[in-house]
């Protein structure tokens, strides 16, 4: 039997396929259909099964990440959304917080009003009121939400938000408004605040709401597309769709709530490059995901995956209060385009040229140098054998896009311009990197820098040498580490409430309840996904303050099957203090904490691939040969220096195999740089480690 990863990106579609019983491990890479990215994740598929001859029957289990949801709220691309509301709270969304991104501003267009999901003349009030702890003050007006529909569906609204004052604490009425919209038009998408995150503060609920709302036809459509495209052609196994968390979902669960899957994409890297950290032996990783149109880098203490506080989960100009991994993305990658701006600067990114046209050696169109066409400059790229050798880069075109471009304007050589233009790109992504571990108090030099996607093995010695970082690690098929990090992951569901309670011994007992009842329900839908009791695993947190405080911090409990078995109050009380002194530098043990919201993580285990499942390999001879040595370019100390080369084919590289710097090592997938003063072995699971080191 097979299970499968697809992972679509903005430049490429990448297939991983994993026998499950020999834990050997096949890949493929196709050009990303962008009119339709499900229609080439299928072809992809299906293309590999038929060339290595493996019936469909045979895939046991299908996993993708999707990049479907993010594209359509960057590009404003959603469908047309309504809300209804409480009345008196019309303006929630155009008001949003205190907090500008231009704070003295009198004439400031902000992001989420230039761009409103929702406009102020769909957005309608009805009257109803509910009250802490969920006392309805005003009954539901059933025939106000009858009016406001009516005139929704006039207005041809694809989908519509229910969102109510105060419903996380009772959702009674925005269950009756879902009802009657779903009778009056049963094609519309509807979603209510409490189905999606059932918490206080009104603004980032809304808009969360909102988003779902906005992101779900299309979604919902393209997943569904997707899925009867495989049946089709004759794979039964069901879909499962990469989570924002980090978890993977079930299809039915991804089209109802599909605002989860924002950072579907670039969490698949995190998880595979975690996985691939363990499997060389290195538990604390630096993640670079580096591919055509972005640079996506995580940060893994441990293995486990850091998470962002719950206000600070945004994309682009939209509040997401969902769980989302700790992942900084930012416009660097191969297809980034280098050029010189109205003010006579040297810039890189983000604009990318990505898969149409390509970079200018790419002979599609292109005009503009990008990354891709500096690094062929410098000769770091092969271009007969990009891609395995199916697309040959055209050198000359590269070179003329760096000239007309570049070198006039910055009175540079071509060799200086391309490489200005890698340098400019290490600068960002080393920026990056450093925003999420060392000013979050990780010492990096604990860290080993994971380095993948197309572009990142090319960087990476660059970047670690900016950073300290002593230890690279390169996945043996770079290009697809996000595709076998989908295969890495489990089913997971996350439930929260808002409580308010002081942790104390008096409100133990009502935090235990209000545990139980989101166990209740992460235990019901695992159930309905096919998981057994011994198959389920629960976990615990909260996110807590000091009384007075206006923010909290989500403070983990021990495992939930342990509870009956310590004092929650006295645990949760100690793990926040020691939370908010790692945070903030101090805590505050003689202030009462208040607990804000409860969160419960229901984890059904389906990880496809683990480091004992993959097929080891024997330790070989020493010595590497080199297919062919080149001159190439580098830039070491402001210099740029001319050295001789040697190129290694990864295919024929084999455990215990050494290489030192400077040498490029070329496959279908990427290509790994190994800078001078550099060392690389092969280690037993095929990864590339890079260390320091003149000398073998």
């Amino acid at each position: 039997m097979y299970t499968v990863g697809i992972d679509v990106g903005g430049t490429h579609t990448d297939l991983v396929l994993l026998d499950t019983e020999t834990g050997e491990i096949q890949v493929h890479k196709t050009p990303t259909t962008v009119e339709d990215p499900s229609k080439g994740a299928v072809l992809t598929l299906d293309e590999h099964i038929k060339k290595q001859g493996i019936s469909p029957k045979d895939i046991s289990y299908l996993m993708h990440g999707t990049t479907i949801a993010t594209n359509i709220a960057l590009e404003h691309g959603g469908a047309k959304t309504g809300l209804i509301t409480t009345e008196g709270f019309r303006d929630i969304l155009h008001m949003a917080r205190h907090k500008r991104p231009q704070t003295f501003s009198l004439q400031l267009d902000l992001p989420w009003q230039k761009f409103p999901l929702v406009p102020r003349r769909w957005r309608h009030t009805v009257p109803e009121r509910m009250v802490p702890p969920g006392v309805i003050l005003r009954p539901l007006d059933e025939s106000s939400v009858k009016s406001a529909v009516a005139l929704l569906i006039a207005e041809g609204i694809e989908a519509i938000a229910i969102c109510f004052l105060h419903s996380y604490l009772n959702p009674e009425h925005e269950v009756k408004a879902k009802k009657i919209i779903k009778k009056m038009a049963p094609n519309i998408f509807v979603t209510t605040s409490y189905e999606v995150t059932p918490q206080y503060r009104e603004y980032e609920r809304f808009s969360t709401t909102a988003l779902n709302a906005y992101v779900g036809p299309k979604t919902s459509q393209y997943l569904g597309t997707m899925s009867e495209s495989l049946k089709q052609n004759g794979i039964a196994a069901d879909l499962h769709l990469m989570q924002s968390s980090g978890g993977a979902t079930t299809l039915q669960a991804a089209q109802l709530n599909p605002v989860n899957l924002l950072m579907s994409g670039p969490v698949g890297g995190l998880m595979g490059g975690i996985f691939i950290g363990k499997s060389a032996g290195f538990s604390n990783v630096i993640t670079l995901d580096v591919g055509g149109t972005s640079a996506d880098i995580g940060v893994a203490p441990n293995g486990e995956v850091l998470y962002k506080h719950i206000l600070d989960t945004r994309l682009g100009d939209y509040h997401a209060m969902v769980p989302m991994a700790e992942i900084d993305a930012i416009g660097a990658g191969g297809g980034s385009i280098a050029y010189v701006d109205s003010g006579g600067q040297f810039q890189v990114g983000p604009r990318s040229a990505g898969a149409n046209p390509g970079p200018a050696s790419y002979n599609k169109g292109g005009i503009e140098p990008t990354a891709t066409d500096c690094m062929l400059a410098m000769g770091w790229i092969d271009p007969s054998s990009f891609l395995g050798g199916r697309l040959t880069l055209q050198k000359d075109l590269a070179l003329k896009a760096i000239k007309d471009n570049l070198c006039t304007p910055l009175n540079l050589s071509v060799e200086e311009a391309a490489a200005g233009a890698i340098h400019i790109l290490t600068h960002s992504m080393t920026r990056a990197c450093e925003i999420n571990s060392i000013r979050r108090g990780f010492d990096v030099r604990d860290f080993a820098l994971v380095a993948f996607g197309g572009a990142g093995p090319l960087f990476a010695c660059a970047i670690a040498n900016e950073l300290s970082i002593s230890t690279i690690v390169i996945p043996p098929n770079p290009g697809l580490t996000s595709a076998l990090g989908l295969l890495a992951s489990d089913i997971v569901y996350e439930k929260s409430q808002t409580v308010m309670l002081v942790a104390n011994k008096a409100n133990v007992d009502k935090l235990k309840t209000a545990y139980n009842k989101l166990e209740s329900v992460l235990y019901s839908m695992l159930k309905a996904d096919g998981f057994k009791k011994d198959e389920i695993s629960l976990e615990w947190a909260a996110d807590c303050r000091y009384e007075g405080q206006g923010y909290e911090l989500v403070t983990p409990y021990p495992n939930a099957n342990e509870s009956s078995k310590i004092n929650l109050s006295e645990v949760l009380t100690n793990n926040f203090h020691t939370q908010h002194e790692k945070q903030y530098g101090k805590s505050f043990p003689e202030k009462n904490i208040q607990i804000v919201n409860i969160r419960a993580r229901g984890r059904g285990a389906t990880a496809q691939v683990k480091a004992c499942n993959l097929k080891k390999l024997s330790i070989t001879g020493k010595k590497a040969e080199p297919c062919s040595s080149a001159k190439a370019y580098f830039l070491s100390d402001g210099k740029l220096l001319y050295l001789e080369t040697p190129r290694y084919s990864r295919k024929d590289l084999l455990p215990g195999h050494n290489i030192l710097g400077p040498a490029i090592i070329d496959q279908m997938d990427s290509t790994t740089m190994v800078l001078p003063d550099w060392k690389a072995t092969i280690d037993q699971m095929g990864n590339i480690i890079i260390s320091r080191g003149a000398e073998l």
